[in-house]
């Protein structure tokens, strides 16, 4: 029965409370929406941040609430910033890495999304890589397209990332990769060839979020992820409760798969991070 990471994405950039009210926008929000999903099973926790009008935000002082919420109320638990672009100046991306968050995610390349070109040139992502590596903080790589992978070599190549990565591919977002099985394991391959050590999960967008998790289960994922950034329905005709709600489905999943949720400290040494109780002491 091996253990499975169960990621919650609480927030994201662009779901509002319009769309589902559930949706932690202020970070005494956030701190309890995290409790909720801890509660229910979530061992790593994937954080953005808002302004008050619900806008994207890189204010390192909302991170720093929220991170010291939720190492108070979730102990153990993994905490992961967003340095994604969703309306972020390029330059502010990872001006909160100095609050020294276990993981931080990590975008390799550019890639169209509904309204937009998520842009990340390559300067800047070698800037970001360089400062995780400084702060000590684990990067996930986001892989939004093929080429994403060998952005990654590449800064393995050059020092900026050791050759057992932490890879999530994001399937089901609008004019970058479909939800397609046979590409799932197109991409999954690739990984392996280029970093045979690597650890993986993937991330299903909206009505794809469960059908992508069965799919990385069936293929021994070690992690899979869940939350309200990515979908906010149960099904086509209810909204998702809460990310608590999603977390236990996909604990659910997780069990039907003859697996189990990895306790803290399994998350821990899956994804190669330092025990809770050393995170603590600094």
């Amino acid at each position: 029965m091996n253990p499975v990471v169960i990621t919650v994405a609480i927030t994201g950039s662009v779901p509002r409370k319009k769309d589902n009210p559930a949706v932690p926008i202020l970070p005494p929000e956030q701190v309890e929406s995290t409790r909720d999903a801890y509660e229910a099973g979530a061992t790593l926790v994937h954080i953005h941040v808002r302004n008050n009008d619900e806008s994207s935000s890189s204010d390192p002082e909302r991170f720093r609430q929220v991170q010291e919420g939720v190492r108070r109320h979730c102990p153990g638990i993994i905490v992961q910033f967003s340095t994604g672009g969703r309306g972020r100046d390029p330059a502010l991306r990872s001006s909160s890495l100095y609050l020294r968050p276990d993981m931080a995610s990590l975008s390799t390349g550019s890639v169209n999304f509904p309204t937009i070109v998520y842009e990340n040139h390559t300067t800047l992502v070698e800037e970001m890589a360089g400062k995780m590596k400084e702060f000590g903080i684990r990067p996930e790589i986001e892989i939004f397209d093929l080429s994403h992978l060998h952005g990654a070599r590449r800064l393995a190549n050059k020092g900026l990332l050791d050759e057992r990565p932490h890879i999530q591919f994001v399937m089901g977002v609008q004019n970058a990769l479909p939800a397609e099985e046979r590409l799932l394991d197109i991409l999954l391959n690739e990984a392996k060839h280029l970093f045979p050590a690597c650890t993986w999960t993937a991330a299903g967008i909206g009505r794809h979020q469960a059908q992508v998790m069965e799919w990385a289960l069936a293929r021994g994922a070690d992690a899979v992820r869940t939350g309200l950034e990515d979908n906010i329905r149960v099904t086509k005709d209810r909204l998702a409760a809460s990310n608590a709600e999603l977390v236990g489905l996909a604990a659910e999943a997780v069990r039907r798969h003859g697996r189990r949720v990895a306790t803290f400290e399994e998350a821990r040494a899956i994804l190669g991070l330092k025990p809770a109780a050393d995170v603590q002491a600094a």
